[in-house]
């Protein structure tokens, strides 16, 4: 009988990839999409290439180095929009950039929203933003909060998407018929009286709903100055 063979040290096999980051980040990927961000270990990921898990850390530092270069790798795919001049183009359009590249690895996308990078594509949208609230005639002390706003917003609207639940609207006939049963029932008068709306959850549009109303605020503010 054959003896069971452990993940191969040393070299790769003749023909099989090279060990990089750009592997590593790919299987990590991998794991997370099958089975979600807290399946990912330095074993698991090592196991999908099929190495010792020891070889992984000549390229990433453990578990959290993992997890920010999925994040980074995210958002270095993000494509940033060329600047028109007009507040009300750019920023929806650098956020539903932001959202593709999130939403491209939904599983993953928790990653993109709540680590703290340092690297240059993970700080370029951020840059981005900076720039449009600038050229708007922002001065420094407003822009830098209306960027943390706008990226508290978009990151609760993210994560609600990525994560929503009954509390959210449901995204399917049965569920949305469940819940708006529920919540007709409820004994709540104005809860029952939007038991419809509440019970549907339509992402695209919420998302937009979301965007437009953050900068009605934007643009109120700059009507000020």
């Amino acid at each position: 009988m054959t003896a069971k063979r452990g993940p191969r040290r040393g070299r790769p096999p003749k023909g099989a990839p090279q060990l990089n980051r750009d592997a590593i980040v790919a299987a990590t990927l991998k794991v997370i999409d099958l089975d979600g961000i807290d399946a990912v270990s330095m074993r698991a990921v090592a196991a999908v290439l099929g190495v010792d898990p020891k070889s992984l850390y000549n390229h990433v530092a453990g578990k959290d180095g993992l997890l920010d270069a999925v994040a980074e790798q995210i958002l270095g795919s993000m494509r940033l929009p060329e600047p028109t001049g007009d507040v009300r183009t750019d920023l929806p359009a650098i956020g539903h950039a932001f959202r593709d590249s999130a939403l491209a690895h939904p599983r993953a996308a928790p990653l993109v929203l709540t680590r703290q990078l340092t690297s240059f594509k993970a700080l370029a949208p951020v840059d981005a933003v900076l720039n449009v609230l600038r050229a708007a005639g922002f001065p420094q002390h407003d822009a830098v909060p209306i960027l943390r706003a706008l990226v508290a917003t978009l990151i609760g609207t993210l994560l609600r998407e990525v994560q929503a639940g009954p509390t959210y609207g449901m995204t399917d006939a049965p569920g949305i018929a469940q819940r708006q049963a529920v919540l007709e029932q409820s004994g709540l008068p104005r809860l029952a009286e939007a038991a419809t709306d509440l019970a549907h959850f339509d992402r695209d549009a919420e998302f937009a709903f979301t965007l437009d109303f953050t900068l009605d605020a934007v643009m109120a503010r700059l009507a000020t100055r």
